[in-house]
C-alpha cells in the first residue's frame, strides 16, 4: 500500500502504568486518521455521488438552523 505509513513511537516512562501508555497510543493513533482512511478506501464512491451527499448534508444542516430560528 502506498502512503506515508509511519510508525508511532510512544515513550513509556519508568514506573508508568501500561494502561496509561496504551491510552496515549490510542489517542495518538486516532489523530492520525488511519482507520478513517482505510474505511474510506474500502469502497469507491464516484465524485458526483460524493458531491450530491455533501449538498444533501448542507441542506439538512441549513434546515436544522432554520428550525432553530423559529
Amino acid at each position: 500500500m502506498k502512503g506515508g505509513a509511519t510508525m508511532l513511537i510512544i515513550p513509556v516512562k519508568d514506573g508508568e502504568n501500561i494502561d496509561r501508555a496504551l491510552k496515549r497510543f490510542k489517542r495518538k493513533f486516532d489523530r492520525t486518521g488511519t482507520m478513517r482512511q482505510l474505511r474510506k478506501r474500502q469502497a469507491f464512491t464516484k465524485p458526483s455521488v460524493e458531491r450530491r451527499a455533501q449538498v444533501q448534508k448542507a441542506a439538512y444542516i441549513q434546515h436544522l438552523r432554520d428550525q432553530e430560528e423559529i
